[in-house]
């Protein structure tokens, strides 16, 4: 089978497609024929070693974290799934390669396909559904009836994070560009604040939670926002001792969380607030949830209009690192 895979973590973007033995699954396993693969911004972080601190692969590795497709073959201790079944996935983040043909995934990881939906647009939702219902549930213990601030939730992300905190009750108030306001009042947010015409930090207050997807350069203006008691979670700035502690690191990579995110967990604590992280992970019957509340609320997120092949795997990793984008990435095999 042919896997895009590097041999060595760089900043260039330079992937090989390789041909590979078809992996055989273990007892727990199902082998996928993967039919599409979405490509996002975490790739191009474990493409270059950025994310290496919370996981070092073993080379050569084969990219790709979320994908769909069908069951091909079960291991001998799986009974929820069986060959021919529609899944999609976001992969243990110790065994990805969703840019392949074929992969092996823990039956564990996996969920069947929202109803009526191709596998395209099923492969788009894993990983920012995993990551809006963890860091809802479970890093910011939402309360129905308080009001949550998701910011630049104008991509894929605040597509299927504003339906989902909506199914939960909440009270969503998101930023992003003008292109995509009225798609996401549509899908159920409260209060739309184009970045471009007003800053949120000088229109909002009081606010019980935030999700953050811009990164450190904002965290200051999210804490300002936040009422005392409140919870500010981070995609994207730094990993802190509360991350460690919770996902179980070795004692080392304890104190270099807690040395990472020390200032941001300090600044927090000065005003009465608390400061997140999260980095998601697989879970099949989380995924299950996400795809009730998909089927639910219709949840379909924009694709770009041009879809790659495995061969074309650096171009689709060129636009996701530089270009301006309409929509989900995806690797159609």
């Amino acid at each position: 089978m042919k896997a895009a895979q590097i041999k060595k973590y760089t900043k260039e973007i330079k992937v090989s497609v390789n041909e590979v033995f078809i992996p055989e699954p273990n007892e727990n396993e199902v082998i996928i024929k993967v039919i599409a693969a979405a490509v996002n911004p975490l790739d191009i972080l474990q493409l270059t070693g950025s994310v290496r601190l919370i996981q070092d692969y073993r080379m050569p590795l084969t990219l790709g974290n979320e994908c769909s497709g069908i069951v091909e073959k079960t291991g001998n201790n799986v009974k929820d799934f069986r060959a021919g079944d529609r899944v999609y996935t976001r992969l243990p983040i110790n065994r990805i390669g969703a840019f392949a043909e074929y992969v092996a995934v823990d039956h564990e990881a996996l969920a069947k396909m929202p109803s009526g939906y191709d596998f395209v647009v099923a492969a788009t939702i894993p990983l920012a559904g995993l990551t809006a219902y963890q860091g809802l549930v479970e890093e910011l213990e939402v309360q129905a009836g308080k009001t949550l601030l998701i910011t630049g939730a104008s991509g894929s992300f605040g597509q299927v994070a504003v339906p989902i905190a909506k199914s939960m009750g909440l009270h969503v108030i998101v930023t992003g560009n003008t292109r995509s306001k009225d798609k996401l009042l549509k899908m159920g947010a409260d209060q739309y604040i184009d970045y471009k015409k007003e800053n949120y930090w000088e229109v909002l207050s009081y606010v019980d939670y935030v999700i953050d997807t811009l990164g450190s350069n904002e965290f200051e203006h999210e804490l300002s926002v936040l009422k005392k008691g409140g919870r500010l979670l981070s995609l994207r700035t730094a990993p802190n001792r509360m991350f460690a502690k919770r996902n179980g690191f070795s004692w080392l990579k304890r104190v270099q969380f807690t040395l990472a995110g020390s200032k941001y967990d300090s600044a927090a604590r000065k005003q009465g607030k608390e400061y997140r992280f999260m980095f998601v992970r697989s879970s099949g019957d989380q995924l299950k949830r996400v795809t009730e509340i998909v089927e639910k609320y219709h949840i379909m997120p924009d694709i770009e209009s041009r879809t790659f092949s495995l061969s074309q795997v650096n171009e689709a990793l060129e636009l996701m690192a530089n270009g301006k984008l309409n929509g989900k990435i995806i690797i159609k095999m």
